[in-house]
């Protein structure tokens, strides 16, 4: 008995699960062929494998960055510069030299030339003292000196200090007896006489003492007048 009903329950049950396909059959809705393109099947990947479902999850591999290599200083090393070769530039050619006439350097100031130069002798033995005036290039005497003046000239003004110079001889010579014939004179001085400054090329003479005053300009002869 439980083996029949048993058999009939399976009938049944099978029964309605064709039915039921029947049924959902009719009522699905019919599909038209599509008219577009056929789609590119996608590429079939390879089944990746499962991953267990308990469990911790595996940490990733720490990787230390790579230091840069050391340079035997200790200093890190650079990366080289670029070598980038620059074409030499050309020289520019130099200007040529404007030709300029040398300027001329200014003519000095002459000093003023006299005609006459005032001396002054001293006799040591008697004192005797004696100013005279000697014009240049004749022999003025005085006792037994023989004063020859050479030139005699005035300072400029653009001088540090204004004097007068004369460039003098000065000759010892005797004179002489009557009926005799003059004994050769013979040079005791010769340079230049200062007159403001006396000491500074006197004349050395164991007698007698000169020095210059001044110099001067003789006055110009006035004309005879004509009848």
């Amino acid at each position: 008995m439980r083996r029949s009903f048993t058999g009939v329950a399976m009938l049944a049950l099978a029964g309605s699960l064709v039915g039921g396909a029947a049924l959902a059959l009719q009522n699905a809705p019919q599909q038209t062929p599509s008219t577009q393109s056929p789609t590119t099947p996608a590429p079939i990947t390879a089944p990746q494998p499962s991953r267990p479902v308990s469990g911790p999850r595996p940490a990733a591999p720490v990787i230390a960055p790579q230091s840069a290599p050391l340079q035997s200083s200790g200093a890190p090393a650079t990366a080289p510069a670029s070598t980038t070769t620059v074409a030499p530039s050309k020289p520019t050619p130099a200007a040529k030299p404007v030709a300029t006439e040398p300027e001329k350097p200014a003519e000095p100031v002459k000093r003023a030339r006299s005609s006459i130069a005032i001396l002054q002798a001293l006799d040591k033995v008697t004192t005797e003292t004696m100013r005279f005036e000697a014009p240049v290039g004749q022999p003025i005497r005085y006792k037994t000196l023989l004063f020859t003046v050479r030139a005699c000239e005035t300072t400029t003004p653009d001088e540090d200090a204004p004097d007068s110079v004369a460039y003098v001889t000065v000759d010892t010579q005797p004179k002489a007896l009557p009926g005799r014939v003059a004994p050769p004179g013979r040079q005791i001085y010769k340079g230049w006489m200062y007159a403001n400054s006396p000491g500074l090329n006197p004349l050395q003479h164991p007698v007698y003492d000169a020095w210059l005053i001044a110099c001067k300009t003789s006055a110009p002869v006035a004309p005879a007048a004509s009848r």
